[in-house]
């Protein structure tokens, strides 16, 4: 029986990556973005259906997947959209303090809330909550994306005990660096003098030959597939050598271990 995959944040990097891999594995994907008119691609992909979604917008979020719920019978979730928010604290704006906030976290949270009634009704469903490696640990000018990536994860922890009784399963895909548009499109920065010398620290891990030992796109959606599919009562999948070797630093070394050594690198 086909499978249907519903896909926030599809119109480029990791979001189209997955929309491809699963239509090409024969499921049907409802591939939402904000902007579906610009979309010239998946729209030529049979059994891929474009939808415009913009996750801030509450009204937009429980009008749309009630539509989609009419028509499609929904198997998997997978919570992609998100952009990264660059920069020391005291240069951001209380605007872009809220969207990032409303995007990366509260977009997760309500497009999930959307779907657990049909989900705890079927007894069966999947979410697929994307995180980041700065999801697991804090990293200097990254204190808000820090911030709603944290908060994915620990809302992922508890929503997959709190739904494990209905057979729903709650997981995290957690990527380190990729080589998407990310750093373009979706990452917005901020600059102040006093953090100069900080910023041009960090900015090396941007840099041209850095990107290019990220992991592709492609391959992130692999591990995302690979946590729809594989039935396991696993919650956390870390995509990326470097993700993975971060993470089990940060538990061979503990949280203020894994502190003091980034602390170490900054100050100066």
């Amino acid at each position: 029986m086909q499978k249907t995959i519903f896909i926030t944040g599809a119109s480029s990097g990791l979001g189209k990556a997955a929309a491809k891999l699963f239509q090409k594995n024969g499921w049907k994907v409802i591939a939402t973005m904000r902007k579906p008119e610009e979309e010239k691609e998946l729209t030529e992909l049979p059994n891929v259906f474009v939808v415009q979604l913009d996750v801030m917008d509450l009204v937009k979020i429980k009008k749309t997947i009630s539509e989609v719920l009419k028509i499609h019978e929904i198997d998997v979730v997978l919570n992609n959209a998100g952009y990264g928010l660059i920069g020391p604290l005291e240069a951001f704006t209380d605007e872009q303090i809220q969207t990032q906030i409303q995007t990366n976290l509260g977009g997760v949270i309500h497009v999930t809330k959307a779907f657990v009634t049909f989900f705890r009704e079927r007894k069966r469903g999947t979410f697929i909550n994307v995180t980041s490696t700065f999801g697991l640990l804090g990293y200097p000018t990254c204190s808000i994306y820090n911030a709603t990536k944290f908060a994915v994860d620990g809302f992922s922890e508890g929503l997959a005990y709190e739904l494990a009784q209905f057979g729903i399963k709650v997981k995290v895909v957690a990527p380190g660096g990729m080589q998407t548009d990310f750093a373009g499109r979706s990452l917005h920065g901020a600059m102040h003098t006093a953090y100069s010398e900080l910023i041009s620290k960090v900015s090396e891990g941007y840099s041209e030959d850095q990107v290019a030992n990220y992991s592709k796109a492609t391959a992130v959606a692999e591990v995302i597939y690979e946590a729809a599919i594989d039935e396991k009562d696993q919650m956390r999948y870390i995509a990326g050598d470097d993700a993975i070797q971060l993470y089990n630093e940060r538990l061979d070394l503990t949280p203020e271990g894994q502190f003091e050594k980034i602390r170490s690198q900054f100050i100066f």
